[in-house]
């Protein structure tokens, strides 16, 4: 597949000469726009029913892209709905603490999301009416190329085409576009002029859409749903039933981890480790200590094992023992360290990081039927 590119301001742009093989099923105009109309028709039959779209506003629109950012469709839904009732539109999220923005945003992960979205809410106050144009969106916190396409698409008509992995998993099965990409970054960059190239100009929105609604709910990374895809019969890799082939993109290194969390509780109260407000990640947040946040001077002891917990973040694939312990000599937390005994009434009060405060209820409940 030639492709050609441009830059401008260290983005990549499409360039007018993005040609498509003559030998391709959407090598014609005509073919382009019947897979365009093809799209659309089942986008308009099959699409879910999902709060942004039913009840569409640019507010919405906003807070939806910045939640579904590495997050899945499912848990975002009963977030999106409560923070709607939190902060209704821009100017009430604007007037909001940070404080009270993260906690709305609490098990969602990712708390830059939550920051940059309150920052934009802020920013976009100064204008007299929203840029409808990307790259005024791309000076905004927190938004890159994709969300920009996606915004600007959807809300007014600008023909700026997505590209995220759904997309990218489309495109290269599509053409069976053998390249190997570095990274899943680097594949929607190189990739984003042929999605503009294939985009539906009349209706940018609606297509950016059906593209991103085809990749979540049939062109699985796994298992696609090739006999049910609406364009199945421009699609190269899944006439020739091997779209599982691509993308074709490295695989990372994954780092194993391994950290031990303690579970200690004085009078009715947990202790917990605040994260430093000067935190490039989590910053203000709390989690269950680690040993390594205690001063030398107190150490725990007595561990037990409670319980493992398990997750992945990225490339990374951590094991957390959470481990029941007890401070040396009942000894007192100096007010220079970020460990703070919260009593369990109040812990509803703050943020607890990533899973802890799932973390956190599961273990009050088994050791309270121990």
């Amino acid at each position: 597949m030639p492709f050609s590119y441009e830059k401008d301001r260290g983005r990549m742009q499409p360039s007018s000469d993005v040609k498509i093989p003559d030998n391709h099923p959407l090598s014609s105009t005509k073919a382009l726009e019947s897979f365009g109309n093809e799209l659309l028709a089942w986008y308009d039959e099959h699409k879910r029913e999902l709060p942004w779209r039913t009840s569409p506003s640019l507010y919405k629109t906003v807070v939806s892209e910045f939640m579904l950012q590495q997050t899945r469709v499912s848990t975002v839904l009963p977030y999106f709905d409560g923070w709607m009732e939190k902060f209704p539109d821009f100017a009430s999220l604007a007037s909001a603490s940070e404080e009270k923005v993260v906690k709305a945003w609490e098990g969602l992960g990712y708390y830059s999301r939550a920051r940059n979205l309150r920052k934009l809410a802020k920013e976009i106050q100064a204008f007299d009416a929203p840029p409808e144009d990307p790259e005024t969106w791309q000076t905004f916190p927190g938004v890159g190329p994709y969300v920009a396409a996606a915004v600007t698409s959807i809300n007014f008509g600008t023909p700026a085409a997505v590209a995220d992995g759904n997309v990218v998993r489309i495109l290269t099965r599509i053409f069976a576009h053998d390249e190997q990409f570095r990274d899943g970054a680097t594949a929607q960059r190189k990739l984003r002029p042929l999605a503009q190239a294939l985009l539906n100009e009349n209706n940018p929105g609606d297509h950016n859409q059906a593209v991103m609604e085809l990749g979540a709910t049939v062109c699985h990374r796994r298992s696609p749903l090739c006999l049910t895809c609406p364009v199945l019969k421009f699609c190269q890799a899944g006439q020739c039933g091997d779209a599982e082939t691509y993308p074709i993109i490295d695989k990372r290194k994954v780092e194993r981890l391994s950290i031990d969390r303690l579970w200690i509780v004085r009078d009715n109260a947990l202790l917990l480790n605040r994260i430093p407000d000067d935190s490039k990640r989590l910053a203000g947040l709390y989690e269950l200590p680690c040993p390594e946040d205690f001063p030398e001077n107190i150490r725990p002891k007595n561990t037990l094992h409670l319980a493992t917990k398990r997750r992945a973040i990225a490339n990374q694939s951590i094991e957390e023992r959470i481990l029941r312990a007890e401070l040396e000599g009942n000894r007192e937390l100096s007010d220079d360290t970020n460990l703070e005994f919260i009593p369990f009434e109040k812990l509803n009060e703050v943020t607890l990081s990533g899973p802890h405060r799932k973390w956190v209820k599961e273990l009050q409940k088994k050791l309270e039927l121990a």
